[in-house]
């Protein structure tokens, strides 16, 4: 296989997560300009609108917002469960050499932006806002980066999504650990039980696609009656999905040359429909395809077009509407807080680190990454959005709306600086390249 083959899944990824930042910045604007106009009220009363189901000893009841966030956001981390699973068997993360860069980079980047929060915060009343700057939106930062096509080589580009899986791994644990209140330890234990039975039934190359959403769907409404945050069942779920075809290639190569032998050899009809013996065949063909196929691969093929295209943009849509006018009263230290800690925690949070590591030769950094493609990065990295904005409603549940709203001001606000200034510094990049140890030629 050559590298072209092996790099392309990987170029179609980054293909795919730039469309949905673009649609994802459509959706925000249309938000902000509907939430703003003179059918402000419509927008409002659409996502408050309750739905849900109750019997006489269940029911679950919310508005449309919360089925969004709650509902739909499962399956955007359990999403975000494949990708971490996958990069830590198979990809970026899998072995101790190649997590080093993007792990050391990811910790600065979560933690300077943290402590950034807590030392700027004057407020007791924001301090619980301290997980909204760790995340990048993976989305928004690799649309940016596609845009500057070749100027940007394609290990920055798995550099940055790579540190953004870690961000969204921290972050994951952070809402696990921080986020989550009045548990009801019963039904957590009620949870783990279905969960130790799939991951054991996988473990034992027992799996269906089924059985994994009809559990991944209970473990989902225990969490929500415990008192978890319901989308982390979609991260627990996730990786409960093998990796490993039920098949070798070899295998299949010698069952599909069978198949398309006996195909050859089988009575032609002259019509477009197939004999019974040819359906036959074909059946038995989809069924070795099945076979072939990385579990894990296959959900995360399915999934990426309906969560880069639907949920996300839906995500946006709903929580990017902020009414902006007089008469909102603005926690004004909150959004700057936000806005310096995605701009400054994260540029140098992730910068300083990973030069500070390279000098002690904690971590190796590609040849092709030169040192302002580093800050460069950085800086996009203070694309918070969507996970910002998930946490931002998480820490602010019980707080006024104008809290909320103003930490989604200081996340749009410090989002859209970190792109313009990752995008110049980026674009502009003519340095040659500084971590390279073959001298420069004058």
């Amino acid at each position: 296989m050559t590298k072209a083959q092996l790099l392309s899944p990987f170029q179609k990824f980054v293909q795919l997560q730039s469309f949905s930042g673009i649609l994802l910045l459509s959706t925000t604007i249309i938000a902000l300009i509907w939430a703003n106009s003179a059918f402000s009220e419509s927008y409002h009363a659409l996502w408050s609108y309750e739905l849900g189901f109750e019997s006489e000893s269940f029911s679950v009841t919310k508005p449309l917002l919360l089925w969004v966030n709650d509902g739909l956001m499962a399956i955007f981390f359990f999403l975000i469960g494949l990708e971490i699973k996958r990069e830590f068997l198979i990809g970026e993360l899998n072995s101790t050499k190649k997590v080093m860069f993007p792990l050391i980079g990811a910790l600065g980047g979560i933690a300077l932006p943290v402590i950034l929060y807590i030392v700027l915060n004057q407020n007791p009343e924001t301090l619980k806002g301290w997980g909204i700057p760790m995340a990048t939106d993976i989305a928004f930062s690799l649309a940016i980066i596609n845009v500057l096509g070749s100027r940007v080589p394609l290990s920055l580009k798995i550099f940055l999504t790579a540190f953004a899986i870690v961000d969204d791994l921290g972050a994951v644990l952070v809402i696990a650990i921080f986020y989550s209140s009045n548990l009801d330890f019963a039904l957590i234990a009620a949870a783990g039980g279905l969960l130790l039975l799939v991951y054991f039934l996988s473990y034992k190359k027992i799996y269906s696609e089924i059985l994994i959403m009809v559990v991944g769907f209970v473990v989902w409404l225990l969490f929500l009656k415990a008192g978890l945050h319901p989308t982390l069942a979609g991260v627990l779920m996730a990786f409960a999905v093998p990796v490993r075809q039920k098949i070798s290639t070899k295998e299949f190569a010698i069952k599909l040359e069978n198949i398309v032998s006996d195909i050859k050899k089988s009575r032609v009809l002259e019509t477009p429909v197939l004999s019974s013996q040819q359906l036959e065949l074909v059946d038995d063909l989809e069924d070795w395809a099945k076979k072939y196929q990385s579990p894990l691969q296959h959900f995360e093929h399915k999934l990426h077009d309906w969560v880069a295209y639907l949920i996300i943009p839906i995500f946006a849509l709903a929580n990017a509407g902020i009414t902006i006018s007089g008469e909102i009263n603005l926690e004004t230290a909150l959004v700057l807080n936000l806005a310096i800690c995605l701009v400054i925690g994260k540029s140098l949070g992730i910068s300083l680190v990973i030069f500070g590591a390279k000098k002690i030769r904690l971590i190796e950094v590609p040849e092709d990454i030169t040192s302002k493609q580093i800050i460069g990065v950085s800086f996009l990295a203070g694309i918070g959005f969507t996970m910002a904005i998930f946490i931002a409603g998480l820490a602010f549940s019980n707080s006024p709306e104008n809290v909320v709203n103003s930490a989604k001001i200081g996340i749009l606000i410090g989002s859209f600086i970190s792109a313009v200034i990752g995008f110049i510094i980026l674009r502009y990049n003519t340095e040659k390249n500084t971590f390279s140890h073959n001298p420069i030629k004058k």
